[in-house]
């Protein structure tokens, strides 16, 4: 089922480069879905009764207030620069960046985010801020890579696994292709690694494989006349899924994969194909929810 929804799109603002990635990529995705833009920025106030506070608290939230409003003001002017006519509000909240998008995220149609804010260590290739929201947020996620510009040219991605998440990706993948006007691989990866060796050799691969590309043509069954305008490749390879859609992203203008697969443990918010992707996708990574 589609994860279409209203709401506007909600993206999080730190000053960094990364999060005016994420703003430009918001806005075109606000322009797109006729909707607002949401620019959110947190302050996160010093700890209360810090020991040996000289007074400083006050002049201290003021100064970083400051910065956030400025930092606000000259995203919005990106934003309007990336997508003319899109009503775009700004808001500055009090809190902790994570807990505050996530709570964003449950009125947003979309929440946006950089893959590595100001906070980022070097070598680190993906932020808390972003693997938080991915994990937690209640709407669909993009998480903006840093490590490129935002690419509208290449293909969707999708990885199709057969869990309900990745049901729910399905129909933003075919939504996001059909806005871009480009075309869609759906990917599906399937291993026998686990299997004991003393078992393999008795293993018919070839039916195997019919077998996945049965569950591949049974996931995609109905997107197609919906969206008769997006031409589909489906693709099933024996191979990792996490290693077979980071090598897909290095040509993909997006890959769209549900929050957890078929492999999930309960209580775990975000796979391990999701956090894969994150650290090491080379495009942007839309995270569908159950």
């Amino acid at each position: 089922m589609s994860q279409q929804r209203n709401g506007p799109v909600v993206v999080g603002v730190d000053g960094s480069e990364s999060a005016l990635d994420a703003v430009r990529s918001a806005a075109t995705e606000a322009a797109a879905r006729g909707t607002g833009l949401r620019l959110v920025a947190v302050f996160t106030p010093l700890p209360a009764g810090t020991r040996h506070d000289l007074g400083l608290a006050p002049v201290h939230r003021q100064q970083v207030t400051d910065t956030l409003r400025e930092q606000l003001e000259s995203a919005a002017r990106v934003a309007a620069a990336a997508a003319p006519g899109v009503a775009a509000e700004t808001e500055l909240r009090t809190g902790f960046p994570a807990q505050v998008l996530v709570e964003e995220s449950w009125t947003a149609a979309l929440t946006v985010v950089g893959s590595r804010g100001l906070g980022g260590f070097s070598g680190l290739l993906v932020g808390s801020v972003a693997v938080a929201v991915a994990a937690h947020g209640g709407s669909p996620v993009l998480v903006v890579r840093g490590d490129r510009a935002p690419d509208t040219g290449g293909p969707v991605v999708l990885g199709v696994d057969g869990s309900p998440a990745g049901e729910a990706a399905v129909g933003l993948a075919f939504e996001a292709a059909s806005r871009r006007g480009v075309p869609l691989r759906a990917v599906h990866a399937w291993s026998d690694v686990h299997v004991a060796p003393a078992a393999a050799v008795l293993i018919d691969r070839e039916a195997m494989e019919t077998e996945e590309r049965a569950l591949l043509a049974e996931q995609l069954a109905g997107w197609s006349e919906k969206y008769p305008d997006v031409a589909v490749e489906q693709i099933v390879v024996r191979d990792r899924p996490a290693h077979a859609l980071v090598e897909e992203s290095a040509r993909a203008g997006l890959v769209v994969v549900g929050s957890r697969g078929r492999g999930g443990l309960t209580g775990l918010l975000l796979g391990s194909v999701g956090h894969a992707l994150l650290h090491h996708a080379q495009s942007p990574v839309l995270i569908a929810r159950p």
